[in-house]
């Protein structure tokens, strides 16, 4: 058996899809007027002075908290259905679509929230593991369940789903350090940044 893991934002798209997602739901206008309130932390962020996943938490709760999951869910949806592809990689979706005609698992492996990957992934009959976010009272909190699936959250996450011993080729896709753990595991099958270009 076969198995192909891809990382999402970089590799397959051409932009980090959380300000896609924000821009789709919300506006250019208030993504920007948000960015400013948010900068502060923003470059302390990219200072490392606050962790990723602090800082993904303060972004989605000052856009997305107290927002109606259902609301939230359809949004996404949409947007998978009509933002999302012309964010895509051609070189991307062809190496995907080549791994399922040989026969490979296909399974996207993103630290972004499942909310708007999944559709996308479920369409292209690709699995998908994803940061999960937190719903209290059928309404969007803005954190995180659990850990951010980025680094070696990205391996566990994948040992979970699967027993990778049963694999005879594993291959590994991926644009950023946070990848690194998951690329590990294909030995010469990874691939860093391949669709660039």
């Amino acid at each position: 058996m076969i198995i192909s893991f891809f990382d999402f934002d970089g590799t397959i798209t051409t932009k980090d899809t959380l300000w896609q997602i924000i821009r789709y739901q919300k506006g250019s206008f208030a993504m920007y007027t948000g960015v400013l309130r948010l900068l502060p932390a923003l470059v302390a962020f990219k200072l490392k002075r606050i962790p990723a996943q602090e800082m993904k938490e303060r972004v989605l709760t000052h856009f997305f908290a107290n927002m109606k999951e259902e609301a939230f869910r359809r949004g996404c949806e949409d947007f998978c259905a009509i933002a999302l592809p012309k964010l895509l990689r051609e070189k991307a979706l062809a190496t995907i679509q080549q791994h399922q005609q040989n026969g490979s698992k296909v399974v996207v492996v993103t630290a972004s929230p499942r909310y708007w990957v999944e559709p996308w992934c479920r369409k292209m009959g690709i699995q998908c593991i994803g940061s999960e976010m937190e719903v209290a009272n059928e309404m969007i909190t803005g954190r995180l369940l659990g850990i951010n699936c980025n680094g070696e959250e990205k391996v566990k996450r994948i040992r979970q789903e699967f027993k990778l011993e049963s694999y005879r080729v594993i291959y590994a896709y991926g644009d950023s350090a946070g990848d690194l753990p998951m690329l590990a595991l294909a030995g010469d099958k990874a691939s860093f940044k391949p669709f660039r270009g």
